[in-house]
């Protein structure tokens, strides 16, 4: 890990995943960004210029907020932002303008090249934790490859003290940019962005409006225990409770799972659960529809649900059963409230078999972006969507 001291961050580069330390008196002073892109020294949201009329943005993060999770994906290069209305309010008037920031860059980046010309290069921080050191993320434009205009700034729902408002759901392309030079920073600083000394992924963008996104293979091939299971007490919490709600009756879960299963994949077309103990090895069966229109087609799938407790991991024995009832052309889909072990996670990714794992880690992701992030919301949606027979 690249580690930049406090005194040299007037200077430095900006190198991917690099560790920029902060001062160390105590104070606001010690923020690192207005010494590396002369930004200010507080909020998620900071930039040059005005909000109508920007120079640079820089989006930072703790990435510990369970009801807005920040999040990048390194595999795809997506990152994923919330906005700054996180409290029952109007959309766009917040203090510091983040969600009238983030759609005015959206519409320009969907505006053709003149309106990309006008979008700002987005410097993209994550805190550390360790006193005001920030690690940079990388160069962000808007939008992604594969999603559409109306689908990469979204507008969500949320209750807070049983009042509803909307935060923006942002979605940004990482570019394939591992070095931002000190003279293109200063080049942005005066105003001129589009110089030489811009990198080649963010001209592109300009140009053309396709992101070359930076992507990284997990050279891990299967998960561990430790990644499967929330490391987070509040999130563990959560977990507990969609196994607690289930403990009587464990193939009621079977719903749930069907249900987590969409979250994940939203366009499968249908899931019917079979009865218990005459499942053939299945817990159900169901559909995926892969494109839209008359040209699209449905792929088989076999769903299994495995609700344990998170000390108790899914073991070779439970996945060979999942194996052995897949039939040709189909897929599985394992869903369970705790983990794969390793030696059968091992076996599915070395043998190559066509199985996702959607393991605790996973159902509390899909619960906090489906708008559930404390156990007792999760509670309520448990009790509205799967009513237990007495």
């Amino acid at each position: 890990m690249q580690l930049v001291p406090f005194t040299n961050a007037h200077s430095a580069d900006l190198w991917v995943d690099a560790v920029y330390q902060g001062g160390r008196t105590g104070n606001a002073g010690d923020d690192p960004l207005p010494h590396l892109v002369r930004v200010s020294n507080s909020g998620g949201f900071r930039y040059r210029g005005q909000v109508d009329e920007l120079d640079l943005v820089v989006l930072t993060s703790s990435g510990k907020d369970p009801d807005w999770p920040d999040m990048l994906d390194p595999e795809t290069g997506v990152y994923t932002y919330f906005g700054d209305n996180k409290s029952a309010g109007p959309l766009h008037e917040t203090p510091r303008k983040g969600n009238e920031l983030l759609r005015r860059i959206f519409d320009l980046a969907h505006s053709g090249l003149d309106g990309r010309r006008q979008v700002p290069p987005i410097f993209l921080f994550e805190n550390t934790g360790e006193w005001r050191d920030v690690r940079f993320l990388g160069l962000a434009v808007p939008g992604t490859a594969d999603l559409r205009a109306s689908e990469d700034l979204v507008a969500i729902w949320r209750i807070s003290k049983g009042s509803r408002f909307q935060n923006y759901r942002a979605r940004f392309s990482v570019l394939n940019t591992p070095t931002l030079s000190r003279a293109w920073i200063e080049d942005i600083i005066a105003g001129n962005p589009h110089s030489s000394n811009a990198p080649e992924a963010w001209s592109t963008w300009v140009r053309t409006g396709q992101p070359r996104s930076l992507f990284a293979t997990r050279s891990l091939e299967y998960r561990t225990k430790d990644e499967q299971i929330p490391r987070q007490s509040r999130d563990l919490a959560i977990l507990k409770r969609v196994h607690e709600y289930f403990r009587e009756n464990f193939h009621a879960f079977e719903r749930c799972a069907a249900k987590f299963s969409r979250l994940l994949l939203p366009d499968i077309a249908d899931i019917d659960l079979t009865r218990p103990s005459r499942d053939g090895g299945r817990d159900g069966i169901g559909r995926l529809r892969v494109g839209s229109g008359p040209s699209s087609i449905l792929v088989d799938f076999a769903l299994e649900a495995k609700c344990y407790n998170v000390s108790a991991g899914v073991g070779v024995k439970d996945m060979s059963r999942l194996i052995s009832r897949l039939r040709h052309r189909q897929f599985g889909i394992l869903v369970t409230t705790s983990y794969v072990n390793v030696q059968a996670y091992r076996e599915i990714k070395e043998d190559q078999h066509p199985i996702i794992v959607i393991a605790g880690v996973d159902i509390v992701m899909l619960l906090r972006n489906d708008g559930y992030a404390d156990p007792g919301s999760v509670q309520t949606w448990l009790e509205q969507n799967f009513v237990l027979e007495k």
